[in-house]
């Protein structure tokens, strides 16, 4: 079956790959309108995080390319040794002198001028690995110990790994991200309910482990309880949303990016563009994850096999679970995770692992059915 559909491969599905090409090109324009005053400042050059970005996006788009001519088998076929790979890099970055701090969480490793961060890597090859998994396991998935368990082990194992950073938010986006997959090839819900009373009791757990954690829960809950503190961040995102109205004060007009919300490339940087594009601009790419998620869903339900289905359903969840966790946490719905909005936030191997897993969809959809 496998060897006739490598025979009868179409083109890609030229509809996801707009979406994804639309919000790097949002993006490229979004980082360097909320950094340029940033950089002028740090680096005497206002094109620092610019010209960075392109170098990022170029490498993300040849290896995007490159990955979707590589028959979406050949990653099944070396799951296990992608994922010992990744478990690998996990245990380097905790070690002392190996594992670099930035924002109080150990979480990159440098290489030259650059650095990775492997939990970037973890999330791609765990969704290759549990797909490959229940793809071969399918029918003990409803048996709690020879199917849901030993999923479980695994996704926590990295989980932990993870949370050792610590880095809650790629965690969170990990864990929910399998949840779908391990949901999708049919687990019962019971296991999925005592699953949720032990995650809750775990979360609560995490968050009364760090002080730091509950402070973003406070200024979450009130964030004018500590204006220039923990409730700082996201009283300046609100700051810059709010003005952007509907048609949003002109692209490179914003206020907040002259050091009030800091690095506004990265995380908040939908926040910019909410006050530059306003409603408008802020929906057109909300609509554009719409559009990422419907078409990633179609290659998923038409592929052509259990393993590529589930990959592509894994790679799509990941990232709208993450654009919908970002987006999320700089209007004010949920506490401050850390993470980053897909293709537009600033980011090195963030960005370059991302379009990675858009070339393996995109690979997908060349052998779905029509």
């Amino acid at each position: 079956m496998y060897n006739k559909m490598l025979n009868s491969h179409h083109k890609p599905d030229y509809l996801l790959l707009f979406s994804i090409i639309t919000l790097l090109v949002i993006g490229i324009i979004m980082v360097f309108s909320s950094s340029y005053v940033w950089s002028d400042y740090k680096f005497d050059d206002a094109a620092f995080y610019l010209k960075r970005q392109l170098l990022f996006t170029l490498a993300g788009i040849i290896s995007m390319f490159f990955i979707m001519q590589i028959p979406y088998g050949t990653w099944k076929k070396y799951a296990k040794v992608i994922l010992i790979g990744c478990f690998v890099l996990l245990f380097l970055v905790l070690i002392p002198g190996i594992g670099m701090v930035r924002g109080g969480a150990q979480s990159w490793i440098g290489i030259g001028a650059f650095s990775i961060q492997p939990s970037e890597f973890m999330k791609l090859g765990l969704i290759i690995f549990l797909a490959a998994y229940l793809a071969s396991n399918q029918k003990n998935i409803t048996s709690f110990k020879k199917g849901f368990f030993p999923s479980l082990i695994l996704v926590f194992t990295a989980f932990g790994l993870i949370m050792l950073q610590p880095d809650l938010g790629t965690g969170m986006v990990l864990v929910l991200t399998c949840m779908l997959m391990i949901f999708a090839a049919g687990a019962k819900l019971s296991h999925f309910f005592g699953l949720a009373a032990l995650g809750l009791a775990g979360f609560v757990g995490l968050i009364a482990s760090a002080p730091y954690r509950i402070s973003r829960i406070t200024a979450f809950l009130n964030p004018w309880e500590d204006p220039l503190g923990d409730g700082f961040q996201i009283i300046q995102s609100l700051y810059a949303i709010g003005p952007g109205g509907l048609m949003g004060l002109g692209l490179g007009e914003s206020l907040q990016k002259y050091f009030y919300l800091p690095e506004p490339q990265t995380d908040f940087i939908f926040a910019i563009l909410a006050e530059e594009l306003g409603f408008i601009g802020g929906t057109f790419v909300i609509l554009l994850f719409a559009l990422l998620l419907w078409r990633g869903i179609k290659v998923a339900l038409e592929a052509p096999d259990t393993f590529s289905g589930f990959l592509a359903l894994g790679i799509v969840s990941m990232l709208v679970l993450q654009a919908m966790i970002n987006i999320s946490v700089v209007i004010g719905l949920i506490p401050v995770t850390g993470i980053t909005l897909p293709f537009l936030s600033y980011g090195g191997s963030s960005l370059t692992l991302t379009l990675c897993s858009v070339g393996i969809l995109l690979n997908i959809s060349r052998y779905t059915r029509v």
